[in-house]
């Protein structure tokens, strides 16, 4: 039996977003060290502002500044903060409601140890010393024994509106393939494909999966497939990837491989895209070194017939 594998993997998007009128006037408000909120019609300032009433689904727009100060209305103590996290050190994940505001804002809590938190605890908001217009400008709360903070009158007009953030989402986690893809995956590294075939309907699926999706039970027959396959159908890609060294736009497609019964993804190169089609024959391009094919390139032979790959699309 071949080693089980297992890696850490990464899966992150970051993506932009655009902002309306609303959340601009209060991230760019943060950057400027001013907490802003709006007013419903029935006269409750909600913090963080929103663009609709939760109750009414009426839009609102009526900014109204509340003071950097509050109370904690419930928390939960965070003993190991993860990367990524407001601080470094424990703390508290905390519902602070901000003095003039009637809805709680979930942020960070800076305090010794749990024993410090209570509900009703009164904080004030500590500003990060480099702002951007993101919740990140407010670093943490922390723990305030003084007088209530006051509004600055603040109506939420701006010279310069923050109209856009990057909102990150990430995934950091190990992946072990299990028996059936660690076969695969060993069977890559001397430039085969394997696969493995159903005891029952007889279909072979690359990559296997060590069961069958259709009759439900266990695979254990090998089957190398390949090396050439047929484009089932495939996309353009148009907008350049980070940390992807690959010119737009290419194409990126499902192959069928050669006595496979399940289509695989590839990059398609050595042909200008489009000139790509479904049914083209393509063969992989290895490089030295690399598990997996870099990308698949056409054979030159004939273009294979629809009603061989048509139940593969």
């Amino acid at each position: 039996m071949p080693e089980v594998l297992k890696a850490p993997l990464v899966v992150e998007f970051p993506f932009t977003r655009s902002l309306g009128p609303v959340q601009s006037a209060f991230l760019t408000g943060l950057r400027e060290r001013v907490v802003l909120g709006v007013r419903t019609r029935d006269g409750r300032t909600l913090v963080p502002p929103v663009e609709y009433d939760p109750q009414t689904a009426e839009e609102i727009r009526d900014l109204v500044e509340v003071a950097p100060t509050g109370t904690v209305t419930t928390w939960a103590w965070n003993p190991a903060p993860r990367r990524g996290q407001p601080l470094e050190t424990p703390f508290a994940w905390a519902l602070v409601r901000l003095d003039g505001a009637d809805t709680a804002l979930l942020h960070a809590l800076d305090a010794p140890g749990p024993e410090h938190v209570r509900t009703g605890l009164r904080v004030r908001v500590r500003w990060a010393a480099e702002r951007t217009g993101a919740i990140t400008d407010i670093a943490c709360f922390e723990p305030y024994d003084g007088p209530p903070g006051q509004p600055t009158g603040h109506t939420g007009q701006f010279a310069d509106p923050v109209t856009g953030i990057v909102a990150p989402a990430r995934l950091d986690y190990t992946y072990s393939p299990g028996r059936a893809q660690s076969a695969h995956l060993a069977a890559l590294t001397e430039h085969r494909v394997v696969g493995e075939r159903c005891p029952s309907c007889h279909k072979v699926y690359v990559p296997p999966r060590g069961a069958c999706p259709t009759c439900g039970v266990a695979t254990g027959e090998r089957v190398e497939v390949g090396p050439r396959g047929t484009v089932t159908t495939y996309c353009v890609v148009n907008i350049k990837a980070r940390n992807l060294d690959i010119d737009v736009p290419y194409v990126y497609a499902h192959i069928a491989l050669d006595g496979a019964d399940l289509a695989l993804h590839g990059r398609i190169g050595g042909i200008p895209y489009d000139q790509v089609r479904m049914g083209l024959r393509v063969e992989p391009v290895w490089t030295e070194g690399s598990r997996f094919p870099d990308h698949y390139r056409p054979t030159g032979e004939p273009d294979a017939d629809y009603e061989t790959y048509k139940e593969l699309l």
